[in-house]
């Protein structure tokens, strides 16, 4: 596994594998270095997690560790007692034992003081200090947004990325990679639209007839309005024609209120908590609290949830992940879920997947799906499930796909008619008594155990976005004797299942007990409350196998086998016995969407009650047939995604190369050369048509250079255009030189920088505002046979070039009409630019090849390269 990672490919290694532990060996070979390894994780806490966990391996090397985290605090791993650890080095105590290699250390083996010696802790740091580390961790999210405020940094002493991008392992690779592929990170801050056009839009929306005035495409998540719709739409807003260039702000809103009503479910996409709506990740479960949907997304579905509407963001800074992460010279990574998507890992990334063995062989049972016809009896099914179980002591993981589901569950659970229901069913008695009999447990236990449950429901945790504190700690305690644990699909991902229990955890948990902590207890309080947490456990294991290992019940497929696969492999780790089931009915989404049809068919003519479920085969290829039409289906989502970000993210990286240029002021002297030459250039073509030079029109250009520069700039006799064009340059050039005069060589340089910098980042923000823009309008251009890609990265072309000749020519016209007398008034102009840089990020948004040389990211091209400018006429 280590070695994989070290060649930059894909390790899959199933849970419980090893995956944090084989990661530093590939991380110590290329920290040696010293050129940065950033190890990226899902979420803070593993983030956070891992860097303790590993940090004494790292410390042994002579390497440090540095933690990034979202709300921008940053730390420094270090070792709680370092004369402690430099002894336990030198006198060679072990944690565990020399030549034991069982996976549970018997409490008789503890040493305490080896433990001890090993602790980390966190110590605040700088976020560039953080960087400066031979290692970091941190999440993807927080590595692509420093990537982003490094390059809108004022000065090189904000940049904390200071490494640049060296080697990455990023751990959950398919969470990151693919998953969140559709999703870029934006910075953005508050844009000027009026947000009383989204008042309007949700007030028409609300008289439209689904159907009739519009129709809604789930499986494409499109929504389209109908030539009756268009016409009653106009009627109510008042307008002639609703595809007017004047209306076209109001079509926009018009149509994000539709998806709002029609395409985005509370407590499904999102949540509404104290008059905010937060988005939930599909993927996790979690609430992403800060970002929000762009294009006025969110905002139609705040008019919608009748809470205050905030203003619409505009993008300052983006890049999509796949773009970042192609940034890093050598890119690694590991999961237990990568080969069905391997395909996709080459095609984008580059990235080969290589599946390493298992330790010991799997012996989980992965049984048939079971398909009901009603949401409502799969909903019984899974609570008899549970409950049968959940009496004889097995540990049972419930997987949902939505907040919704897992409330909706753990109400079930407590339901005691329900239960009573149940439990009356002939063929739930029969399976009590067969389980009884198995597990020799008497008559009367199990009545007092059914008495329990229908007393007080059943007992169960609940992991979801609105409960992600102990996340971890409730995942790690799920294969417990008697646990029943229901959570949205991959929440505490990250975190080992042991069965009965881990024993660290519930140490921790005995010495809370006792009002002690492990910074407060003594020695022999922690080996004391180890020992006890370590018979406790190792006791329940052995029950734990005898029932059977974890039972992990799915409860919806979700639209990639990769994730069902990741809840199924939460059971049976490390050669552990387990189980796996899906309970599903025809109105979850996937199958109502993609082919429940045919199954209900089936159902119907075979006569299948509503109370029993289908268990085929043909029900399982229809389903995977419908997962592998919506994986091929959002794997061309992200392929387009990238495509149209290629588009950006060539110029992202002229303007970013630009930006750090002049950060270390390099090269400005030609830069302006350049400039001016390209500059007249342009305007001696576009403002001379003819090319005989008798015929020349030069008033036009005498008067444009007057309003550039302020003074009168005596146009030269010329052969030709081109000679025109050298003789002008130099002209103007000369100007230049005199204002340089005037201010002396260091005041004129450090302005020069400073006006190219502001210049370029007002430009830049102006040009992606534009694009988002292009983005949203160019599909139209479909209707006229024509592809909107090519359509589109056309049009960006001829954007970028205007917005370089805005700066060339703004940059040549501030430098001429700048009143600057000190290097105080130059102090002042950065200190303003730097306030301004402030005030926008204070109130932005954060949404959520290996080779020999020695550079990272691509070969730097030439300056006259990168801000080539096309000649042509406008």
């Amino acid at each position: 596994g280590g070695l994989v990672l070290h060649e930059g490919k894909i390790a899959e290694m199933k849970t419980g594998e090893g995956k944090t532990l084989v990661a530093t060996s590939a991380v110590v070979v290329n920290a040696m270095t010293d050129m940065g390894v950033h190890v990226v994780t899902v979420n803070d806490y593993l983030a956070r997690r891992d860097a303790q966990w590993m940090g004494p391996i790292y410390k042994f090397f002579g390497l440090d560790v540095g933690v990034i985290n979202s709300d921008y605090s940053s730390y420094r791993v270090e070792l709680a007692d370092l004369q402690a650890f430099q002894r336990a080095i030198e006198e060679d105590i072990r944690v565990w034992p020399k030549g034991y290699f069982e996976e549970i250390l018997p409490s008789e083996l503890i040493n305490v003081q080896a433990k001890k010696a090993f602790y980390t802790t966190l110590v605040p740091c700088t976020r560039r200090e953080a960087y400066e580390a031979h290692i970091t961790y941190g999440t993807n999210n927080e590595f692509g947004f420093d990537y982003l405020r490094d390059n809108m940094a004022f000065s090189l002493e904000e940049i904390v990325q200071v490494k640049g991008h060296n080697y990455a392992i990023v751990d959950e690779v398919d969470s990151i990679l693919v998953d969140e592929a559709r999703t870029p990170l934006i910075i953005s801050g508050p844009a000027e639209m009026d947000t009383s056009v989204y008042y309007r839009a949700d007030e028409v929306v609300r008289k439209l007839v689904k159907d009739q005035d519009y129709t809604v495409d789930e499986k494409n998540r499109t929504v389209q309005l109908t030539e009756e719709g268009i016409k009653k739409a106009e009627a109510l807003l008042g307008v002639e024609n609703l595809y007017d260039l004047r209306n076209i702000e109001l079509l926009h809103a018009l149509v994000q209120a539709l998806r709002a009503h029609n395409l985005f479910k509370r407590d499904v996409h999102y949540i509404v908590k104290d008059s905010e709506v937060l988005i939930v990740d599909e993927f996790t479960g979690r609430v992403l609290p800060g970002r929000r949907w762009s294009d006025g997304l969110h905002q139609a579905i705040e008019v919608k949830e009748g809470v205050p509407v905030q203003r619409e963001n505009q993008t300052l800074a983006t890049i999509t992940f796949q773009n970042y992460f192609k940034l890093y010279r050598k890119l690694a990574g590991m999961t237990g879920t990568a080969e069905t998507e391997a395909l996709e890992f080459k095609e984008i990334y580059g990235l080969d997947v290589v599946v390493v063995p298992t330790h010991k062989p799997v012996r989980r049972v992965d049984h048939p799906d079971l398909v009901y016809k009603t949401k409502g009896e799969k909903w019984k099914a899974v609570v008899r499930e549970v409950l049968i179980n959940h009496l004889f002591g097995r540990p049972v993981l419930v997987g949902t796909v939505s907040i919704e589901d897992n409330e909706h569950l753990s109400s079930l659970l407590k339901d005691k008619k329900l239960l009573a229901e149940l439990l009356q069913r002939q063929e739930v008695k029969q399976r009590i008594e067969e389980l009884r009999q198995r597990y020799n447990v008497s008559e009367e236990e199990i009545e007092k155990r059914i008495e329990r449950v229908l007393k007080h429901g059943v007992p169960h945790n609940v992991l979801n976005a609105k409960h992600h504190e102990r996340e971890a700690e409730i995942i790690a305690q799920a294969g417990r004797l008697g646990a029943v644990t229901i959570a949205t699909n991959m929440a505490g991902r990250g975190t080992d299942i042991l069965l009965g229990g881990n024993p660290e955890y519930l140490a921790r948990e005995l010495l809370r007990e006792k009002g002690k902590n492990l910074e407060t207890a003594t020695q022999e309080e922690w080996k004391e409350a180890l020992q006890r947490a370590y018979t406790i456990t190792e006791e329940e294991k052995r029950k734990v196998v005898e029932l059977g290992g974890l039972l992990v019940i799915g409860t919806e497929r979700h639209e990639s086998r990769r994730i069902d696969n990741q809840l199924r492999g939460r059971a049976g780790r490390q050669g552990d016995p387990g189980e796996s089931r899906f309970i599903l009915s025809l109105e979850d989404d996937l199958m109502r969407i993609f082919g429940g049809d045919r199954v209900k068919r089936l159902m119907d003519m075979l006569k299948v009650p509503e109370d029993e479920p289908l268990e085929s085969r043909m029900v399982t290829k229809a389903i995977q047939n419908a997962q592998k039409r919506v994986e091929a289906q959002n794997f061309q989502i992200r392929k387009r995604l990238l495509e149209y970000d290629m588009v950006m993210n060539e110029q992202r990286l002229t303007v970013y190369s630009i930006r750090r240029d002049l950060l270390e002021a390099k090269g400005l002297e030609e830069y302006l050369r350049e400039f001016v030459e390209d500059l007249v250039s342009f305007k001696v073509q576009e403002l001379i048509k003819e090319e005989e030079p008798e015929l020349w029109e030069l008033e036009p250009l005498q008067k444009y250079l007057k309003e550039l520069t302020g003074k009168e700039v005596e146009i030269p006799n010329a052969r030709d255009k081109e000679e025109l064009t050298s003789l002008l340059s130099q002209k103007l050039y000369e100007l230049l030189m005199q204002r340089k005069q005037e201010l002396g060589e260091s005041l004129f340089m450090e302005l020069l920088r400073i006006v190219m910098l502001s210049n370029l980042d007002s430009l830049w923000r102006e040009h992606l505002h534009t694009l988002d823009r292009l983005r949203e309008s160019i599909y139209l251009r479909g209707y006229a046979a024509k592809d909107p890609l090519v359509e589109y990265k056309k049009e960006a072309f001829y954007i970028f070039e205007d917005m370089l000749l805005r700066f060339k020519e703004r940059t040549i016209s501030d430098l001429m009409y700048m009143q600057v007398k000190s290097q105080e008034d130059v102090e002042q102009e950065v200190k303003r630019e730097e306030e301004k840089r402030e005030r926008l990020l204070s109130s932005a948004v954060f949404y959520g090849a290996e080779g020999k040389e020695e550079q990272k990211g691509p070969k730097r091209k030439t300056l006259k390269e990168r801000l080539q400018f096309r000649n042509r006429k406008r």
